[in-house]
């Protein structure tokens, strides 16, 4: 990988030991990834931030860094921590938790980075077009590439934090023009019937899973003027759990079916059905509790449309068990600056910050044996990391039996 005269010295450590690991982690995840250079980005977005997932380790290094004088050059946001510091002590968390979790929020803080908490970054914050950007969040990532216009690798914690660091990122195929880089090798046709925003998780899980080691999938049967927001959403949740595919594009039917646009034998990409069958399949396997104890909306995070949509669905009604509803800060001071945040709890919602459904110590299996959502998303990372059972169902079903 070319490296220009600047990037050599700080690879060598003439600017220092902090600048010489954030380089040398970009070196090694631009020569794993194929990177011709680096080039500069305009905004990196982190993992690396729940106490669950970096542990009393990545504590210690992040506590390491910032005290020895890290600082981000670009605009840098990231992912939600583990609870709503406003609420933290209604929940019974330990000490050691709440303490690490304040710890990294401290570091990142000290180092300049933004404490938005959120896995919608995209909602918060304007995404540049045709610009490129260090997402780490994988449905943040995919979003960035497929609908927002911007550029993204599917990056790390630690490549993501080095790039915010730098202000550079490796020039992966991701990145280069849509003519160049990123082609697929399967197209996944949509051929699901009545799809809600269940469907549309599946669909993103299955093309997720069905594109392998690829990095782009190409989806048939459907266009992102027939999906909402929530839709669009779950779809990129789906497929950030499933593989390493970062992005996918809309093809018309013919083309996915035998087009040359990159991919497969002969550039034909190989054409894989996405049917009610192939649904209830990757339900199926993630469906795996009759009820729930307590209902979770919030994997991807819900912005201000979301909330104001639940609380029209809701017209009066209350669920008749704790619903947790997640959402970014920003979003929640919006919401309750229009009365959104009052009208939910009236239903029975508890409105949490800063947090979300996945990998919080919120629905651990110390706390619920199983959670009713309609995130693919969620019920992923419920059953495989926090062994918790999922009740799945789509929003409106969910309103339908658990609401009075």
């Amino acid at each position: 990988m070319h490296l220009e005269e600047s990037e050599e010295a700080a690879l060598a450590g003439e600017h220092g030991e902090i600048m010489q690991m954030a380089y040398r982690i970009l070196v090694a995840t631009g020569e794993a990834s194929d990177a011709e250079r680096l080039i500069p980005i305009r905004w990196a977005h982190l993992s690396g931030v729940n106490y669950n997932t970096i542990g009393g380790a990545g504590e210690e290094f992040l506590r390491s860094i910032s005290s020895r004088g890290a600082k981000v050059r670009i605009r840098t946001t990231l992912n939600p921590m583990g609870f709503d510091a406003d609420s933290v002590e209604r929940y019974g968390l330990g000490d050691e938790f709440v303490s690490g979790q304040a710890s990294i929020a401290g570091s990142y803080e000290a180092m300049g980075v933004a404490q938005s908490f959120s896995c919608i970054p995209y909602e918060i914050f304007e995404t540049p077009r045709d610009e490129q950007v260090a997402f780490a969040e994988s449905n943040a990532a995919i979003y960035a590439n497929s609908f927002a216009g911007a550029r993204t690798n599917k990056e790390s914690a630690f490549s993501a934090l080095a790039s915010a660091i730098t202000g550079k990122s490796p020039y992966s195929d991701l990145r280069r023009e849509e003519e160049e880089g990123g082609a697929s090798n399967v197209t996944v046709r949509m051929s699901a019937k009545e799809p809600d925003e269940l469907t549309y998780g599946m669909l993103g899980y299955f093309a997720g899973r069905e594109a392998g080691s690829a990095s782009s999938v190409d989806i048939s049967g459907v266009s992102a003027s027939a999906m909402d927001r929530r839709q669009c959403k779950a779809m990129c949740g789906g497929m950030g759990t499933s593989g390493t595919c970062a992005k996918f594009r809309f093809v018309k039917e013919e083309e996915g079916d035998g087009d040359a646009c990159g991919g497969g034998s002969g550039g034909r990409p190989e054409t894989v059905e996405f049917d009610d069958d192939a649904a209830r399949k990757v339900r199926d396997e993630l469906d795996t509790a009759e009820n729930g104890d307590v209902i979770a909306l919030g994997s991807p995070q819900l912005g201000l449309w979301e909330m104001s949509d639940l609380l029209e669905r809701l017209r009066g009604r209350s669920f008749k068990k704790r619903c947790m509803v997640f959402c970014p800060r920003a979003v929640k001071e919006q919401a309750r600056k229009l009365d959104y945040v009052r009208g939910l709890e009236r239903a029975g919602c508890e409105v949490l910050a800063d947090c979300c459904t996945c990998l919080s110590p919120l629905l651990g299996s110390d706390k619920v044996d199983a959670v009713t959502t309609n995130s693919i998303k969620g019920a992923f990372y419920m059953n495989n990391a926090s062994g918790v059972g999922v009740d799945l169902k789509p929003l409106a079903k969910i309103l339908e039996d658990e609401t009075e």
